[in-house]
């Protein structure tokens, strides 16, 4: 398993901090990308999320995997 998460669902509206702030409740993070349209900026619903090792990514989903955010159940 890699230390490299795939969240999908995302709000809209949601952000690297956001993110970085909410997955760092369970381990140390690495790196947060959120992938945005490249034409309008605009988030794209799914982001990247690097934990600091597998056991934190392995906790990272089990907590965040259907986590409302923002009403939308995450896919980790």
């Amino acid at each position: 398993m890699g230390r490299r998460l795939y969240v999908g669902n995302l709000p809209y509206s949601a952000t690297e901090d956001q993110l970085s702030s909410l997955f760092g409740e369970v381990g140390k993070v690495e790196s947060v990308r959120v992938m945005r349209d490249m034409a309008t900026g605009r988030a794209r619903g799914f982001a990247f999320v690097e934990m600091g090792n597998d056991d934190e990514a392995q906790r990272a989903i089990t907590q965040f995997h259907e986590y409302k955010m923002d009403g939308r159940p995450l896919v980790v």
